[in-house]
């Protein structure tokens, strides 16, 4: 069979037809323009968009977004509802790392008082945050206390271990605390990796990012996330480390083997799934959640550290970050479509919750639920709002980046690291990695035009455009 045939059916909607293929229960529907779609059909996401759309439960359509690549199993940019309680989970469809995700930190401080300061703060940051793969924390947590903070999440680091302000919990994604977690479910060798990695950012496409408000695009909802032009910010993109890869990996072996006994056919073994209601579905879940909570926790002490490193280099205004939002971009959560109750997987997507949302904070309801879509090193990130229209589109849901355009690989086979390095530098752009071949991977030809990945899901109606970041300093895992 040759590949998908995508009929537009609207300005930045394209479709399969469910017609396609005899085991597609559902159409595969993807948000693009024909740039995008043109480096969408390069690699073989669309394709295992529609092998999504096979999955036993599914319901109205499997989306991808317009930063849509190749992954495992599902694509990362793609987005399912599956019903409950026989429809299934897939670990595939939340990803290796679990509650990967996103939070913007608001500084008091302008552009223009960072001066001189702005190549300590991100040498102080580097030296207070620990990166790339299997690094340790300051944090050393006990069996009971990596116990809790599985069960507990961010509530635990900010009320027992004074990390953090209680002000913080309002404004994290399910105020950092799925109440599903049991420790229980975690294997032995998911808590041994997790154990010292609290604080820690990780490797590939992780940072922390010292950025400024470079426009304005909506000024009453800018003002209402407490955001002004020339303002500075922080960026922090990190998930549940090495636990939450653990957890995925226990879990797909042990779906995969009971996959018969369930009466399940894929058309891709890295589909592997369970009914919700299953066992096998019921400890995974309990699981997922646990690694959401840890990844949570692991934002709130990155905050932690780089309150304390703002504190040292620019004083009592520069410590008073404020947390904006943090949002998951590879989860599971359990919403209400249509009065049934659905496993919405998001795996390389962003919840993005209308302003009519009772589950997205006071403050901010009447404006839309924050998201925060990062390009790439020496590129902008953008800030949005969800939209009540997305419920219908995407299941409340939009793009979680740029997207990658080639593959870690091929962008070593293409750039060079020090040479990218002076290039961000000429730039005024301060860059710390202590990698130069993985600084190489994340070069920001690698990725998709963030620029046209947010005019899509704006144009598209799922989330609205408030304001545009501009990189000063990196600190890359």
């Amino acid at each position: 069979m040759g590949p998908p045939p995508l009929k537009q059916i609207g300005p930045v909607m394209y479709e399969v037809d469910k017609s396609f293929r005899e085991d597609m229960r559902v159409p595969a529907r993807v948000l693009a323009d024909a740039a995008l779609l043109e480096q969408i059909r390069r690699d073989k996401s669309l394709e295992q968009l529609v092998n999504v759309a096979t999955l036993p439960g599914i319901t109205r359509q499997a989306i991808g977004m317009p930063d849509m690549h190749e992954g495992y199993g599902f694509p990362v940019g793609g987005v399912a509802g599956t019903v409950l309680p026989d429809g299934v989970i897939s670990p595939g469809g939340i990803g290796f790392d679990i509650n990967c995700g996103v939070r913007l930190l608001a500084c008091e401080l302008r552009r223009e008082e960072l001066d001189d300061r702005l190549e300590q703060v991100v040498h102080e940051l580097s030296r207070s945050v620990p990166t790339g793969y299997g690094r340790h924390g300051r944090l050393s947590l006990s069996h009971g206390e990596l116990d809790r903070v599985l069960e507990e999440g961010v509530p635990y680091l900010v009320r027992e271990l004074g990390l953090g302000l209680e002000e913080d919990l309002e404004l994290i994604e399910s105020r950092g605390s799925l109440s599903g977690a049991e420790a229980g479910c975690v294997s032995e060798r998911a808590k041994q990796r997790g154990a010292d990695q609290l604080g820690t950012l990780g490797g590939g496409n992780h940072f922390l990012e010292v950025q400024s408000v470079d426009e304005v695009f909506d000024l009453g909802a800018a003002r209402s996330l407490g955001l002004a032009e020339g303002q500075v910010t922080l960026l922090i993109h990190t998930g549940s480390r090495g636990l939450g890869h653990q957890i995925c990996t226990d879990y797909v072996r042990s779906m995969d083997q009971s996959l018969a006994r369930h009466g399940l056919t894929l058309p891709d073994r890295q589909l592997a799934c369970a009914p919700f209601s299953s066992p096998e579905g019921q400890r995974y879940f309990a699981a997922m959640c646990a690694a959401a909570n840890f990844a949570w926790s692991n934002r709130q002490v990155l905050t932690h550290r780089a309150r304390e490193v703002f504190g040292r280099v620019l004083g009592k205004e520069g410590a008073r970050l404020r947390v904006v939002y943090d949002v998951a971009h590879n989860i599971a959560k359990l919403e209400r479509y249509g009065g049934r109750e659905l496993c919405i997987h998001r795996k390389g997507a962003t919840r993005a919750f209308g302003p009519s949302s009772q589950e997205i904070p006071p403050a901010y309801r009447g404006v839309g639920q924050p998201v925060f879509i990062p390009g790439s090193m020496g590129t902008s990130s953008f800030v949005l709002v969800g939209t009540d229209a997305s419920a219908d589109i995407s299941f409340s849901s939009t793009c979680h980046g740029a997207g990658r355009a080639m593959s870690r690989s091929a962008a070593k086979r293409q750039v060079r690291g020090e040479v990218l390095r002076r290039e961000l530098e000429t730039r005024g752009i301060v860059v710390r990695c202590p990698s130069n071949a993985e600084l190489a991977e994340e070069a920001p030809v690698a990725y998709k035009d963030v620029e046209r990945v947010v005019e899509v899901v704006h144009r598209a109606g799922v989330a609205t455009k408030v304001a545009r970041l501009r990189p000063l300093g990196v600190l890359k895992g």
